[in-house]
């Protein structure tokens, strides 16, 4: 389908005129008949053509009936092609020197030129492109000139057995030019088809007058015949890959006898990747609902002051670190992930060749992939401890000096210290009573606590509660104390008359102050 211009593009006139004035047979002076326009897109932007047809006017001349067009059209643009030339050349250096792709060729000429060129087209174009190159290349002229400093020749035919329908390339190469002959598609890698590109072959060094002083090819059957029979004078050699390959063989099978043996030792891959991926998906259903939860709150009856105080101060409050711990697991998830994937790739690949055998880069692999491993889990559990002297002999003869111990941590930790609870006595509970209750706030449940004998201890009750001193709450060791509302220790608590005598007994409650 022919492509339509935009109305508003801006081109740039040519006209061409006949290099031909008059007619070749009569000497008449010839007629333009008509004019041909020929639009196309070029690096400088888009030009058009307009040349000029004529022909001779005389009816009875027999060039009347053949129609002349001007030569200067063809150094521009191809004919009836919609690129110009130097778009053209730059396609298929791109194309097979720099080996873009054709999604990628598109996508520059239509940012950088405004060129819209279609996938068809660009096949074609390339096809077209990669006969000329063959041509140039199979040309006598610049075969000779290639050629004019080598005295002998070495031959090459390399090619892969087609399978059964399907054509598969054979070449023949120059080594010493570091040339491409010719290439041919074969059906079949049988000794006659093979024989004829060799015949080819020895015709193209019969014409450069040049003999062929060795023949290389693979290890196939057809190619050392069809050499023997076309060059019988010619040695033959294989390649050094295969070469190194036969002579390998035996480090090569245990090579792959030691990647079996790796491979059994990494076993379960894939059962760990499915357990990381299942939390992961837990861990996203459990936000997905918290995330509905929260959008969609659902209509709850007014409550009162009481009851709000009591369920906020009943509901916990959420984690400070949660969100660090979510990341932390994510992030060890995603290194578990990438290890997966890197060991699965060490398992499946099989390159290296007979110098590089794949066994040993599987194992090299593998050892990095574990002392990796290895330097997470010490990240993980902190690393070797650190001194804070680099070098305690040399910095000082007294070496480095202990630090005090903290007395918070003394605190929390001795039960020995000045500040370390006590045991409620006797004497102790006749003195709290008889300055009308508890000198710490506990009024009659202290006389309780008394009896019983049990132990208190500072700090910030989860549960049950004893008596109050400032803004230090006192817990028993067994909770027994429980409050009636489920709520925290009122503060100011005073009256005795709401303290039950036993202990067991269920504390009273007038609001906070």
């Amino acid at each position: 389908m022919r492509y339509r211009w935009p109305e508003n593009t801006p081109f740039t006139r040519v006209v061409l005129s006949l290099e031909q004035e008059v007619c070749s047979l009569c000497e008449r002076r010839l007629h333009v008949c008509d004019h041909r326009f020929h639009r196309v897109f070029s690096l400088q932007g888009p030009p058009e053509l307009i040349g000029k047809l004529a022909h001779c006017p005389d009816p009875a001349c027999p060039a009347h009936s053949q129609t002349l067009s001007p030569l200067a059209e063809t150094p521009i643009t191809l004919p009836w092609r919609l690129i110009a030339w130097d778009v053209f050349c730059w396609l298929g250096f791109r194309r097979f020197a720099r080996h873009w792709s054709i999604p990628q060729l598109q996508a520059f000429w239509r940012d950088s030129y405004h060129i819209p060129l279609s996938d068809d087209a660009l096949s074609g174009y390339l096809t077209r492109y990669r006969c000329m190159v063959a041509a140039r290349h199979q040309d006598a002229a610049l075969l000779a000139q290639a050629h004019q400093d080598i005295d002998e020749l070495i031959l090459t035919i390399d090619g892969i057995p087609p399978e059964k329908g399907h054509e598969a390339p054979y070449v023949v190469r120059a080594l010493c030019s570091k040339r491409i002959w010719f290439a041919e598609a074969l059906l079949s890698s049988g000794t006659e088809e093979v024989r004829r590109l060799l015949a080819k072959a020895k015709d193209w060094a019969r014409q450069l007058n040049r003999p062929v002083a060795l023949g290389m090819s693979d290890k196939p059957d057809a190619f050392v015949k069809g050499i023997e029979a076309e060059f019988p004078d010619v040695p033959h050699r294989y390649r050094g890959n295969h070469f190194l390959r036969d002579v390998a063989k035996p480090v090569l099978e245990a090579d792959s006898h030691a990647k079996v043996q790796m491979g059994k030792g990494v076993r379960g891959l894939r059962d760990i990747e499915k357990q990381v991926l299942e939390q992961r998906r837990r861990a996203q259903d459990k936000a997905f609902a918290a995330s509905a939860a929260a959008s969609q709150p659902l209509a709850r009856p007014a409550a009162t002051a009481r009851d709000t105080t009591a369920a906020a101060q009943a509901e916990p409050a959420p984690a400070p670190g949660k969100a660090v711990v979510e990341s932390v697991a994510d992030a060890a998830g995603q290194v578990v992930l990438d290890d997966g994937a890197a060991v699965r790739g060490i398992l499946n690949g099989d390159q290296g060749g007979p110098l590089h055998p794949p066994g040993l880069r599987m194992a090299e692999a593998l050892q990095e992939v574990s002392e990796s491993l290895q330097r997470n889990l010490d990240a993980q559990k902190g690393g070797a401890p650190r001194s804070s002297c680099a070098s305690p002999r040399a910095a000082s003869p007294e070496g480095c000096k202990p630090s005090r111990p903290s007395r918070s941590r003394s605190r929390g930790t001795s039960n020995n210290g000045s500040e370390s609870p006590r045991r409620w006595t006797q004497a102790r509970a006749a003195t709290s009573s008889a300055r009308g209750g508890c000198s710490d706030g506990g009024g009659s449940g202290t006389t309780a606590a008394t009896r019983c004998g049990y132990r208190w201890r500072w700090g910030w009750p989860p549960s049950g509660w004893g008596c109050s001193q400032g803004r230090k709450w006192l817990r028993k060791s067994t909770t027994i104390w429980n409050w009636k509302d489920g709520s925290d220790c009122p503060r100011g608590m005073r009256d005795a008359s709401t303290v039950a005598s036993t202990p067991g007994s269920d504390w009273g409650r007038r609001g906070r102050p």
